[in-house]
């Protein structure tokens, strides 16, 4: 079995966000640690776990979900 683990700038470049907006906006909202991302030993360094990554964007964009964008980033789910 083997897992992709990719840094925030090889994350961003694969799915085309800003690395910033993923260390700021993504993480510990969109994206959790221990499901989305894992630090190795502990460390400062953080690792994102692409099989749940790519997994959670396609269950997201499916289409069967009605939502609104807000204008403060949100989602109204109707």
């Amino acid at each position: 079995m083997s897992t992709a683990y990719l840094t925030t700038d090889e994350l961003a470049a694969r799915i085309k966000y800003d690395a910033r907006t993923i260390r700021e906006r993504l993480k510990d909202s969109v994206l959790l640690e221990g499901v989305h991302y894992l630090r190795p030993f502990g460390g400062r360094k953080i690792l994102y776990i692409w099989d749940a990554i790519e997994r959670d964007m396609a269950m997201a964009s499916g289409g069967a979900n009605f939502s609104i964008p807000m204008a403060n980033g949100g989602v109204l789910h109707g």
